[in-house]
């Protein structure tokens, strides 16, 4: 589960997730971990468990560049059109994109956790290419193994993520940070936080890791809009 909103927390109209509709209110909401359910790396041997950013909290969204940063201004943002496919071709993803609302506790849904090779969409957050901030999850593993985000934090800044919409575009955007926060601590306010240019946030399970109580964090991947096709 990914995070949760409260009746009050509906946002004060200055935040805009794109034409004519409000934002969730992103700054309140709690930690988002994706449920490993205890995903107690079965068959996985060996492994130390999936890989994590470079250092304790990764590069920081408000890190510079890496040189590998597509040149020339940013494309105009893309209307409303609901995301069908996630490619990031630096880690060997391809995998169907769902749609994910609130559960009846109030929590950011997720994806089955018997399917090791999809994503989901937050259908509460604007669409991939739209301004502002849109977020998808998917899980790190599962009982059976690594699962579709299994290696988010080895991802590199610069490094592509493409997002094919049902409008027939393909919405590409480019990672500029990848940090592990913690379950205790979410900084909602930075990983959430609506964008007038059009932002994508991917998150998965991360950090440390119990047989009682999973993951203690996420790892979250920032990426901005850079080119469309």
């Amino acid at each position: 589960m990914f995070g949760r909103r409260t009746v009050a927390d509906r946002g004060d109209g200055s935040e805009k997730a794109g034409a004519g509709r409000r934002g969730p209110g992103w700054g309140t909401l709690a930690v988002a971990l994706l449920l490993g359910l205890a995903l107690i790396r079965q068959g996985l041997g060996g492994d130390s468990g999936p890989p994590q950013p470079a250092s304790a909290v990764g590069d920081r969204p408000d890190a510079s560049h890496a040189g590998t940063w597509p040149k020339g201004p940013p494309p105009e943002p893309l209307t409303r059109a609901v995301p069908e496919r996630i490619t990031i071709p630096f880690l060997d993803v391809d995998a169907p994109v769902g749609k994910v609302g609130l559960g009846a506790d109030g929590w950011i849904d997720v994806p089955p956790l018997a399917d090791d090779n999809l994503a989901a969409w937050y259908d509460g957050s604007v669409t991939p290419g739209e301004p502002g901030t849109s977020v998808i999850v998917g899980h790190v593993d599962n009982t059976a193994g690594p699962a579709v985000f299994y290696g988010l934090g080895a991802l590199e800044k610069g490094r592509r993520i493409e997002i094919r919409r049902t409008d027939d575009t393909t919405a590409v955007f480019s990672v500029y940070a990848v940090e592990v926060v913690s379950k205790a601590y979410f900084p909602a306010d930075r990983v959430y936080a609506n964008t007038s240019a059009p932002e994508l946030r991917v998150l998965t399970c991360g950090g440390g890791f119990s047989r009682k109580a999973g993951y203690d964090g996420n790892v979250v991947a920032y990426a901005r809009l850079t080119s469309v096709h």
